[in-house]
């Protein structure tokens, strides 16, 4: 649809700098604007600049008087809280579009679980060379306490956060898999918040999938994978504690559910079973939602040093008297160089050809994709296998002589380490940007997120779409530097 003449006198749009290298998801060229978008752009170029400043500046003020923070931990210093930066301009997937990543998300998770239970037990997938039990071993996130054990259910994945791109070709494609604590979803629920406030008129023009059914969905997950014959299971958050990025996530989710946000400290185990201590005395506990890493967990099996975990919760988790979610061990399948084999493993268990399409991945550890790697450092992104957040990164075409360098030192020494991938060319969409006062097209990204319980299966509408504010970077994390905007399922 052409709005050329509107685009051209309104200031927000005037100067927008249309790429061709790009798909832009907003805008056909200079002044054509894409269908889906059509109606929204309209209505954006009726209102003048400070009018659009006012409203930023209210949805910022609400994030801020909601406590809606994150948090960025650089070098030795104790984390930075910072209001998460949020951009009005929605991002817009059709219906039929978000039905195909629905349907591939599903796919991949089921896959991954499937995965995660053969590896800890007969290990099928090893036996048959689809993949080598070598990579598998060498994981640091490879957990030996899940040997022999199936938790309730079956299921070992119960939140999954998949991070998906659309690339200049239309295609989608999966950038990595997040399966040990995947965070971020409140933010979508905030976010979604925060526009019918300030736009609330556009809600009444479009028929936007609604998010607020997560908490709930999230809750009856929970329970459908109690230990068996709980009928009445007490669930609970375990938070690693108020300094941590997502705390604020975790008192959200919990308020939402009614359900108690506890520390290490209020749970004990007594019988290998885990108690919570409250005001009338021990409650037992049988469902913890645990967003703390494998490592914190329980001092008696993993670090001694952990202040964050219960002593003694593996020994009542493998007695089967309360359920973890995520079980350990999970993350495994977030090893970046595990990711290269989920198109194998979803052929592999369901015999089907996969849904949504890897990023093409280097296997550092192989000596013929590191020596293809080392040679073209300067097109690829490197990554380290088993770090999240975006931490760790090496983006060949912004990277210094001195970082190509350091990055060389480290692939020799430890290439098990690390990944490497084309510089892929991420969609951009218009984004508010308050130096220019004005919309700029900006890099994003999706995460997905997705529940798997007993008999139950569950994809959130629209997710969390990330977007990189500096000019021309493609780290979209809010640790990095990024910000998200509301995603509408129409």
């Amino acid at each position: 649809m052409k709005l050329e003449k509107a685009l051209c006198e309104n200031e927000l749009f005037r100067t927008y700098e249309f790429n061709e290298k790009f798909l832009d998801e907003v805008f056909m060229n200079d002044k054509e604007v894409q269908d889906d978008y059509a109606e929204l752009v309209k209505r954006l170029t009726t209102m003048y600049k400070e009018d659009y400043k006012l409203l930023n500046e209210y949805a910022k003020m609400s994030f801020f008087n909601q406590g809606i923070t994150f948090a960025v931990y650089k070098d030795n210093e104790r984390g930075t809280e910072r209001i998460f930066p949020f951009d009005l301009f929605p991002r817009i997937i059709p219906q039929e579009e978000w039905d195909m990543l629905e349907k591939g998300v599903e796919q991949r998770n089921m896959a991954l679980n499937m995965f995660l239970e053969d590896i800890y037990n007969e290990q099928k997938i090893i036996a048959d060379k689809v993949i080598s039990a070598d990579l598998i071993y060498s994981s640091g996130l490879y957990n030996k306490e899940m040997v022999g054990f199936v938790p309730p259910g079956g299921i070992y994945s119960h939140v999954s956060g998949t991070d998906l791109i659309k690339h200049a070709d239309g295609e989608y494609y999966v950038l990595e898999d997040n399966i040990r604590s995947p965070s971020g979803v409140s933010y979508v629920l905030s976010n979604r918040e925060a526009m019918k406030r300030t736009f609330s008129s556009f809600f009444k023009r479009f028929n936007v999938k609604p998010v607020s059914d997560y908490p709930s969905q999230l809750l009856s997950m929970m329970q459908s994978v109690a230990p068996e014959g709980v009928e009445d299971p007490v669930c609970v958050l375990l938070t690693p504690g108020p300094y941590n990025s997502a705390y604020y996530e975790h008192a959200m989710l919990a308020q939402f559910m009614g359900i108690e946000l506890v520390e290490g400290r209020d749970l004990y185990v007594d019988q290998n079973f885990v108690y919570m201590k409250t005001i009338n005395g021990p409650t037992k506990v049988d469902v913890i939602y645990r967003r703390i890493d494998d490592a914190f967990l329980d001092p008696l099996v993993f670090r001694p040093d952990s202040m964050l975990g219960v002593a003694g919760i593996m020994a009542s988790y493998r007695a089967g008297n309360v359920t973890l979610i995520n079980a350990p061990g999970t993350g495994v399948a977030d090893d970046k160089a595990v990711y290269s084999y989920v198109p194998d493993m979803i052929k592999y268990y369901l015999g089907e050809e996969p849904i949504l399409n890897n990023v093409p991945t280097y296997l550092c550890d192989r000596p013929k994709d590191k020596e293809y790697v080392l040679e073209h450092l300067d097109e690829l992104v490197v990554k380290p296998v088993n770090e999240s957040g975006g931490y760790g990164v090496y983006i060949g075409n912004k990277a210094t002589k001195e970082e190509k360098e350091e990055m060389k030192v480290l692939l020799n020494g430890n290439p098990r380490n690390y990944i490497a991938q084309p510089i892929m060319a991420l969609s951009v969409h218009s984004t508010f940007i308050e130096e220019s006062e004005c919309f700029e097209p900006r890099h994003i990204d999706l995460r997905t997120y997705s529940l798997m319980g007993n008999k139950m299966s569950y994809v959130l509408k629209g997710g969390l779409s990330r977007v990189a504010l500096k000019k021309g970077s493609l780290v979209v994390n809010s640790s990095q530097g990024g910000g998200s905007k509301d995603t509408w399922v129409l």
